[in-house]
C-alpha cells in the first residue's frame, strides 16, 4: 500500500501525475486552459488562486497582465499563505534574452521580476493544489511555463500521466527579429544553419542515420522547432539524432511542435545494457556558452534524453519530457517496460546550468550529474524514473561535482526520491550539493538514498572510501514511500561522509527499516 501526504489546506482527493501540455487545445495567444489561468478565470484553478486567498496565483495573480507571477497574492504569497519568494532566477546572460529584471523574452517563457523559487507557508507540508486543475495551462499575458498537478490525497495511489493530443500547427511568425530562413527539408538544414540566426525547422523528416546539425550555429541564433520532428531507424549506438553546440543561442519550440525519437523502434527492454543497437543519446548539448533551450515537447526518446556536456552557461526552462508509451512492455522486454536507462537530463563537466520548469516521465534518472559545478535543478516534475541524482561519481575523465541545488520540485511514482551514488573503489569528490523543498510520493527503493557501493553499475553492499562526500544538505524534504519501500538508506565509506545536515526531513510510510551508517546519530 501506498502512503501519500495529508495536506492540510486541501480537500481529500484522488492524486493523479499530472498530464503534458494538451497542444492541440493550445490557442492563438498562446492559452492551454481557462481564460487567462490554469483552468479558472484568472488563477490556478479558482478566482482565489492555488490554495487560498494568498495562494499560488489568485484573482491578481496569473491574470496580471503585466506580471506572469508577481502580486501579493500570486507567487510572492500574501501574509498568511502562499509561496513566498523574495529573488529572481537571473543568471541567464542577456545575450540569451534575458531582460534587465531577470525575465526572458521568448515568446512562451517569462519570469518574473519578483519570483523564482517557492518557498512552503509553515502549514502546508508540500505543494498546495488546487481543487479545479487537471493540466497545464498558460496565462493569457504571461510567458511562464507553469505545471498545475491534481490535488494530493490521504490514500489513493498515483496514476500515470495521460499521453497528450498533439496537433502540430504551421509557422506563422519568426522566432526572433528578422526574416526566418524556415527549412521544411533536412537537405535544407546545413545551408540555413550556415547562412542564418532565425531559422524554424518546419515538419522535418530526418532520414536514416541523419543527424539534425546544429553545431554550427551563428553566434546568436535563435532555431525553433515547428510542427511534427520525426527521424528514421537508424541502430547504431554511436548515432546522435539531434547536437547542439553555439554561443548565445536559443533553441525553442513552435506551437503544438513535438520532438518524436522513434523510441518504439529500439525499446526492447534493455537500453543501453545490451539488445538490438540504438542511439544511446537523443539530444546532444555540447561546448554551449550562454545558450538557452525552451519550451520543447520531447516525447519516445530511444535511450538518454538529454546529453550535456562542455557547457558554460546554459538555461533550460519549461520542456515536457513524454516517455510515458514506453512504459508497456512489448514482445522483445519480457514483461518489463520496453524502455530502460531513459533518464531525461546527464549533465557532466558543465559550469553554470540552470534547468527548471521542466516535466518528465521516463524510466530512469529525472536528471544525473556526474560532473560539473554550479548547478540548479528546480521546479521539476519527475515521474515514473529513478529520481534526482548524483552519480555514479567516479572512473571517469571528470569525478568533481560542487555546488548543486535541486529545489522546489517533485519526485513521484519512482524508485528514488534524492540520491548520490559513487562507484566502488574509485577516486573523486561530491561537495556542496543541497536538496531543498522536495516532495517524494510513492517512492519504490528509497526516499533519500546515499551509496558508495556501485561496481559494474549496480550496488554491492561494501562501500570504498576514494571518493568524498561533504558538505551535503537536505532540507524539507517530505514525502511517502510504498510499503516495499525504505525512508533513508545512507552507506558510506569509512571516513569519506562528512558534514551532513538534515532539516525539516520527514519521509514515512516504507516499512522496510532504514539504514543510515552516516552519521553516528543514525538516520534523520
Amino acid at each position: 500500500m501506498r502512503c501519500a501526504l495529508l495536506l492540510s489546506l486541501l480537500p481529500v482527493v484522488a492524486l493523479a501525475a499530472p498530464a503534458p501540455p494538451n497542444r492541440s487545445s493550445q490557442d492563438d495567444s498562446g492559452n492551454y486552459g481557462g481564460d487567462s489561468g490554469f483552468g479558472g478565470d484568472s488563477g490556478f484553478g479558482g478566482d482565489s488562486g492555488f490554495g487560498d486567498d494568498n495562494g499560488y496565483s489568485g484573482s491578481t495573480g496569473s491574470n496580471d497582465q503585466s506580471s506572469p507571477f508577481a502580486s501579493s497574492a500570486a507567487m510572492g504569497g500574501g501574509s498568511d499563505g502562499g509561496y513566498v519568494t523574495s529573488a529572481t532566477q537571473a543568471a541567464a546572460p542577456a545575450a540569451s534574452g534575458q531582460s534587465e529584471n531577470g525575465g526572458y523574452y521568448s515568446s512562451y517563457y517569462a519570469q518574473p521580476e519578483a519570483a523564482s523559487t517557492y518557498a512552503e507557508p509553515a502549514a502546508v507540508s508540500t505543494y498546495a493544489q488546487p481543487e479545479a486543475a487537471s493540466t497545464y495551462a498558460q496565462p493569457e499575458a504571461a510567458s511562464s511555463y507553469v505545471q498545475v498537478v491534481a490535488a494530493t490525497t490521504a490514500a489513493a495511489e498515483t496514476t500515470a500521466a495521460a499521453v497528450p493530443d498533439v496537433t502540430p500547427v504551421a509557422v506563422t511568425s519568426a522566432a526572433a527579429d528578422g526574416d526566418a530562413c524556415t527549412v521544411t527539408e533536412y537537405d535544407d538544414i546545413s545551408s540555413a544553419v550556415a547562412s542564418c540566426t532565425n531559422i524554424v525547422l518546419s515538419g522535418i523528416s530526418a532520414p536514416a542515420s541523419s543527424t539534425i546539425d546544429l553545431t554550427s550555429l551563428q553566434t546568436g541564433a535563435v532555431v525553433t522547432f515547428a510542427g511534427e520532428t520525426t527521424f528514421g531507424d537508424t541502430y547504431d549506438d554511436d548515432f546522435d539524432p539531434i547536437v547542439i553546440s553555439g554561443t548565445d543561442i536559443t533553441i525553442t519550440g513552435a506551437t503544438g511542435h513535438v520532438i518524436d525519437g522513434n523510441g518504439q523502434a529500439y525499446w526492447d527492454g534493455e537500453g543501453s545494457n545490451g539488445g538490438q543497437s540504438k542511439p544511446d543519446h537523443f539530444i546532444v548539448v555540447k561546448d554551449v556558452y550562454n545558450g538557452v533551450i525552451e519550451n520543447l515537447y520531447i516525447q519516445n526518446w530511444p535511450v538518454h534524453c538529454f546529453e550535456i556536456e562542455d557547457v558554460a552557461g546554459l538555461v533550460i526552462s519549461g520542456l515536457t519530457l513524454n516517455n510515458s508509451a514506453g512504459d508497456a512492455a512489448n514482445s522483445a522486454s519480457d514483461g518489463e517496460a520496453a524502455a530502460h536507462n531513459t533518464d531525461g537530463f546527464d549533465i557532466s563537466q558543465s559550469d553554470t546550468v540552470t534547468l527548471q520548469d521542466t516535466w518528465v516521465h521516463n524510466q530512469d534518472d529525472c536528471v544525473a550529474i556526474t560532473s560539473g559545478s554550479n548547478i540548479v535543478v528546480d521546479g521539476f516534475y519527475c515521474y515514473g524514473g529513478h529520481g534526482l541524482s548524483i552519480g555514479s561519481v567516479g572512473g571517469k575523465s571528470n569525478n568533481t561535482v560542487a555546488g548543486i541545488t535541486f529545489s522546489n520540485s517533485q519526485v513521484v511514482d519512482s524508485e528514488n526520491g534524492c540520491r548520490i551514488k559513487t562507484n566502488y573503489n574509485t577516486t573523486g569528490s561530491i561537495s556542496d550539493v543541497t536538496y531543498e523543498n522536495i516532495t517524494l510520493s510513492g517512492i519504490t527503493d528509497y526516499g533519500i538514498d546515499v551509496q558508495q557501493d556501485y561496481e559494474n553499475g549496480g550496488a554491492t553492499g561494501t562501500p570504498s572510501n576514494g571518493v568524498t562526500i561533504t558538505d551535503i544538505s537536505f532540507i524539507e524534504i517530505t514525502g511517502t514511500c510504498s510499503s516495499d519501500g525504505e525512508d533513508y538508506y545512507i552507506l558510506c565509506g569509512d571516513g569519506s561522509c562528512s558534514d551532513f545536515t538534515f532539516t525539516d526531513v520527514d519521509i514515512t510510510g516504507g516499512d522496510t527499516t532504514s539504514s543510515c551508517n552516516y552519521p553516528d546519530s543514525g538516520c534523520p
